[in-house]
């Protein structure tokens, strides 16, 4: 929980909005010209981290693999879906929660490749609040109701990405199954894929929602709220790498 808390701390807006009170708190003990920095930097940032050109350049630097084939995911044994955040009110079909937009986009992929080569699925998402419903289990409920299909595997204790890859392999190890076809976003599998890996599992990357440039002329150079998210997403991954790395997760 305090990683979690000091995650989003490091991470953009808190991290602005923490510079912004430092620069005023300097401000009010006379130090105008240090305080006022802070708050231009600030302010910058969220401009920049704004701008299309920034976040497609952010996003970009992290997709590090094409997309699969379906010949090659045919030569593997198992289809892994991560989890990729809930809704905490699934209202619309009647649940108490729902999987995220991320995630509904990782289940209708894995359900195309499921039905083009008769893989089976194995969903990995647990409770990262200690909600009643892990996230596997929601994704289970949902690959049922809107594609028809059963995950063999679900596994419903992981909180990360790196507890997703080893509780996962201790199914897969069980079942003695090892080669893996890896559903997750374009962004997020140069984290993914290592932590797998080091698990013992040799992985197929299928990444999907590849981020694409943005509309020529002056749109590009004016922030929106949608792009500042998908930079902050970019940012939240670097970060991810990093702390994994430091920790020699991989």
């Amino acid at each position: 929980m305090m990683l979690n808390l000091l995650k989003y701390l490091l991470l953009p807006p808190a991290i602005q909005a923490l510079a912004v009170l430092f620069g005023l708190l300097l401000i009010w003990l006379g130090r105008r010209f240090v305080g006022g920095l802070f708050v231009l930097a600030a302010g910058l940032s969220l401009w920049l981290l704004g701008l299309p050109v920034v976040s497609y350049s952010l996003q970009q630097s992290l997709e590090h693999f094409p997309p699969v084939s379906l010949e090659s995911v045919s030569s593997a044994d198992v289809i892994v879906v991560l989890g990729g955040g809930r809704a905490f009110d699934g209202a619309e079909y009647g649940w108490p929660d729902a999987p995220s937009e991320q995630t509904i986009s990782r289940l209708a992929y894995s359900a195309f490749l499921q039905r083009e080569t008769g893989l089976p699925i194995l969903l990995t998402g647990g409770r990262v609040y200690g909600e009643h419903y892990s996230e596997a289990e929601l994704m289970q409920w949902l690959l049922n109701a809107g594609f028809d299909l059963n995950a063999e595997w679900v596994e419903d204790r992981s909180r990360n990405t790196y507890e997703n890859a080893a509780y996962s392999a201790e199914i897969l190890r069980e079942a003695g199954l090892s080669q893996i076809v890896l559903v997750s976003q374009a962004w997020h599998l140069h984290r993914a894929v290592p932590v797998f890996e080091a698990q013992g599992l040799q992985v197929l990357p299928a990444p999907i929602q590849f981020t694409t440039p943005p509309p020529e002329g002056l749109v590009r150079w004016l922030p929106t709220a949608y792009y500042f998210r998908q930079s902050a997403q970019a940012l939240h991954e670097w970060l991810g790498l990093f702390v994994y790395r430091t920790l020699n997760l991989y």
